[in-house]
């Protein structure tokens, strides 16, 4: 169940160049290693991951509701199902340990990434199918006034 903004809290979600940026980072702990970045830094990132996993399950929850049946939208429901689940766990207090906070981090990180990916590959499919529709089934033009569609 996606998160429910309010009209009256503005929302300060960074911009995708920047959640994707901190993705990569985040990414790039090993959470074996003794380096683990500073609690604080974590916890900052896992709460920008949880805004944008947000606005995100939100988007996608709304083009899930006018694309049709897929296997993409099936994937996206899992998805956003997963969503629901770990963009509502509690905070981790400041107290945390590094690794669990790291860990926490990674993990939202992935979560971004695979909304992000089912957004796309379900927000492109509406897109298809009309051109889809006016090719036949080895991809011959059935309209002459109109090019063969790229495949999927």
């Amino acid at each position: 169940m996606p998160h429910e903004r309010t009209a009256d809290l503005p929302q300060a979600v960074p911009d995708k160049v920047e959640i994707l940026s901190l993705v990569e980072t985040a990414l790039s702990w090993d959470l074996d290693s003794t380096a683990l970045p500073p609690v604080e830094d974590a916890l900052d990132m896992t709460k920008q991951f949880t805004d944008y996993g947000r606005v995100i399950a939100d988007d996608l929850t709304r083009i899930l509701s006018i694309a049709g049946d897929s296997h993409a939208r099936l994937g996206a429901q899992a998805t956003l199902s997963e969503a629901g689940r770990r963009l509502n766990l509690k905070p981790l207090a400041r107290s945390a340990a590094p690794r669990s906070a790291a860990h926490r981090a990674q993990n939202l990180a992935r979560l971004v990434q695979g909304l992000l990916r089912a957004t796309h590959q379900v927000g492109i499919i509406p897109l298809c199918r009309p051109a889809l529709a006016e090719e036949g089934s080895r991809g011959q033009r059935l309209r002459p006034d109109h090019p063969p569609a790229d495949p999927p």
